[in-house]
């Protein structure tokens, strides 16, 4: 359940492979289905992204990106999470794009 990724250093790199681990994880065809994505903030201060992969029949499925432990957090359709991935650098973090894919 616990991967590293040492070649994410770009907020892009994450979401690129939080997309690519999500349909790869979930038999997914990737470029077919959005994903979007919402900033996270504790208090005014952005501390992390969620990202939402909207599937076929209504399936969504959920990954977050945690700056304060530089985790990402993937969940499955019933919220149980499937995979944890540590970031072995920390991108510096942006206001988000609002969609990827098709």
């Amino acid at each position: 359940m616990l991967a590293h990724a040492s070649d994410i250093q770009t907020v892009q790199d994450i979401r690129t492979y939080v997309y690519e681990n999500i349909c790869e994880h979930n038999t997914l065809e990737p470029g077919v289905f959005q994903m979007t994505e919402r900033l996270l903030t504790r208090g005014d201060k952005p501390c992390g992204i969620f990202f939402c992969l909207h599937g076929p029949r209504s399936v969504r499925l959920t990954a977050i990106w945690e700056t304060d432990r530089n985790n990402l957090l993937f969940y499955d359709s019933a919220g149980e999470r499937t995979l944890m991935t540590k970031l072995t650098q920390l991108p510096k973090l942006v206001i988000p794009q609002t969609t990827i894919g098709r």
